[in-house]
């Protein structure tokens, strides 16, 4: 796997992977960014929810469990010294439809972050993560 990240203008990067589409990175102004991009520690977040939102979605349809929506949401806790990582990360998945079977998607959930996921089992090395499901 390879990406090239180049250099647009004071702290805002593009990133390009083999699928050419492209990835704005930035900061928000209130951070000395011009807010044309997520921040790189954004995009750890969104990778990760993305990752196990993908594996989720691939096991329940082989359980053949339909759904209306579904939205994965992901805080990230850093700590308040340099470099400022993530100490505590906690997903919630959250489930819209009707008679949604609770124990197949909590198992979904399961089989994803805690064998599927590369990003999760990556992440799970260095930092707490924990994970609920909100059936709406």
């Amino acid at each position: 796997m390879k990406v090239t990240v180049s250099h647009i203008k004071g702290i805002h990067f593009e990133g390009e992977g083999s699928s050419k589409l492209r990835t704005q990175m930035d900061q928000n102004i209130t951070s000395g960014g011009s807010g044309y991009g997520s921040s790189p520690m954004e995009l750890i977040l969104m990778a990760l929810g993305g990752c196990t939102g993908m594996d989720v979605v691939l096991i329940l349809e082989k359980m053949k469990v339909t759904f209306d929506r579904m939205e994965i949401i992901i805080v990230g806790e850093r700590n308040s010294g340099t470099p400022l990582v993530f100490t505590d990360i906690e997903l919630i998945y959250k489930f819209w439809g009707e008679n949604l079977p609770e124990k197949k998607i909590q198992r979904a959930i399961q089989l994803s972050m805690e064998k599927y996921s590369s990003v999760a089992n990556m992440l799970d090395k260095a930092v707490n993560i924990t994970y609920r499901l909100d059936l709406s």
